[in-house]
């Protein structure tokens, strides 16, 4: 699917150029060649993990920050760490960022990333609020002060689509009026407006991009590609919840974190889209079973704080920091499918 072109309004379009020096703060972050040492928090799961393995091969030297939840399966976040814990660049710190001294860990960082937080549309409804807002919205607030009065270059916010909830136009440019459809994205978009007040009292360069739906290796158990492997695999049903045609957005997760780095090093702050195959779920399970064998589906009701569809429109990450996903969906599957899902 093509994405639209759009006028950018003064406050989107401003992201785009290169900052002015600040002080203290790092440059070396703005240099799309240059070695970092780069602070990475919930650096133990599906992303985070993926995204220390690239700064790694580029050459930064990685501090990991990670809770360890049990979000989902603890054993699994330590194998994402496993390898990485054999590299003389990286090394790892169990830490809740609204109980740690985060002092000694965010000095002389050249990049922050921050990807700890609470995922989960549907677990974000009820008591689960609280947690989302806790690990979504307080930590990153603890974190932006920690990082305000030191010498920092980027400091990269994984945000997500659902601030969007259900767009009225597809796909969706960072001009469009957010509408969460979910507590979930209630907690994302304040932390997007948290990266923002920071930017604007304290100068911190903040930029908070917007994940579509992030796939591949080691994704999440909770993640639908992850269940369909799953369930192709067990031969046991998918509960499909709605009617198939709603459509999301998937975006390879090398691709992902390839493109938080650029943004890191180019100067950019703001908000940005990061998209990259727009398909029906329909197609998406189709895509699926051509690599991993046939799945049953089991039809479910439509849940609340689903968004009905989902398409980024990447006009300001291209031209930002030059973002391109490079990865079919066909591939990305098979990666998954080769790597055990």
């Amino acid at each position: 699917m093509p994405a639209v072109r759009h006028r950018l309004a003064p406050e989107v379009i401003s992201h785009a150029h290169r900052l002015p020096p600040l002080g203290k703060r790092a440059l070396g972050a703005r240099r799309r060649e240059a070695v970092m040492r780069a602070v990475v928090t919930g650096a133990a799961g599906f992303m985070g993990s993926h995204l220390c393995a690239h700064l790694l091969a580029a050459g930064d030297t990685v501090v990991a920050v990670d809770a360890l939840t049990d979000s989902y399966d603890v054993a699994l976040k330590r194998r994402n760490l496993r390898d990485l814990s054999r590299r003389p660049a990286f090394s790892f710190h169990h830490a809740d960022l609204l109980d740690a001294d985060l002092g000694p860990l965010l000095d002389g960082a050249h990049a922050v990333y921050h990807l700890a937080g609470e995922s989960g549309a549907r677990s974000s409804w009820g008591p689960g609020f609280e947690l989302h807002a806790r690990r979504n919205i307080l930590a990153t607030q603890a974190l932006l002060e920690a990082v305000r009065d030191r010498a920092s270059g980027a400091f990269v916010h994984a945000s997500s689509s659902s601030v969007y909830g259900d767009a009225r136009t597809s796909p969706t440019a960072e001009t469009a009026c957010p509408r969460p459809v979910s507590p979930y994205g209630v907690t994302k978009l304040a932390a997007e407006h948290l990266c923002a007040l920071y930017r604007t009292a304290y100068g911190v360069p903040t930029l908070s991009l917007r994940l579509f739906s992030v796939y591949g290796p080691r994704q999440r158990p909770d993640m639908a590609f992850a269940r369909l492997f799953a369930a192709a695999a067990a031969g046991r049903p998918f509960p499909l919840y709605g009617d198939g045609e709603q459509t999301r957005d998937f975006l390879y997760v090398r691709d992902a974190v390839a493109a938080m780095r650029d943004a890191a090093c180019s100067g950019f702050t703001g908000v940005a889209d990061l998209g990259g195959s727009p398909v029906s779920m329909k197609q998406a399970i189709a895509a699926v079973e051509s690599v991993a064998g046939p799945v049953e589906v089991l039809p479910r009701p439509a849940e609340r704080g689903d968004a009905r569809h989902a398409a980024a429109d990447i006009t300001v990450a291209s031209r930002a920091f030059g973002f391109r996903p490079r990865t079919a969906l066909h591939e990305g599957l098979a990666a998954m499918a080769a790597e055990g899902a």
